[in-house]
């Protein structure tokens, strides 16, 4: 049974003690690749301030880790998303997944994210340096990047409804 371990929160993450935290006991990993998404300042952003909706939000990441693991037979999952406002160059997301192998750890990990970015129930409000503010719409290239995991012939590989 793979180890999924899902957060989220308002504090930073150490992605040391994540990794050492999923590693912990666990003789069956080969490979282990992560990720990490920062606040990026383009056109003058200065924050972003996010928000969910609790329990929806850790059900959905629980769905996409179970779905990365049975898809790519990870070892383990871990997601942490923070939440509240982020200053330019704060992390937002790390994701980290274990395997026997490290091209299934790679594509597992785009794997997360793509579905994060697309699926998973988070509002984004951008607030410039100027004073403007402005939600994050959904971007054409985050919907392209999740099609790519459709199967053979084109249908959604959705991920699997709640409990």
């Amino acid at each position: 049974m793979p180890r999924i371990h899902i957060r989220v929160q308002t504090e930073i993450f150490d992605p040391t003690h994540e990794s050492a935290s999923l590693l912990a006991g666990h003789s069956d990993v080969g490979a282990m690749a992560s990720f990490i998404g920062m606040v990026r300042g383009d056109g003058g952003l200065r924050s972003l301030e996010l928000e969910h909706y609790p329990g929806m939000t850790e059900s959905m990441m629980t769905r996409i880790a179970e779905s990365a693991a049975t898809r790519f037979g990870l070892s383990g999952c871990t997601i942490i998303h923070r939440v509240g406002r982020l200053g330019v160059g704060a992390p937002i997301v790390l994701v980290i997944c274990t395997a026997a192998h490290r091209g299934t750890a790679f594509q597992a990990v785009e794997f997360v994210m793509d579905w994060l970015k697309s699926r998973a129930p988070f509002w984004k409000k951008e607030e410039f340096c100027d004073g403007r503010t402005q939600w994050v719409q959904p971007r054409e290239h985050d919907a392209q990047c999740l099609r790519r995991w459709d199967d053979a012939d084109g249908n959604s590989l959705d991920i699997p409804a709640g409990r």
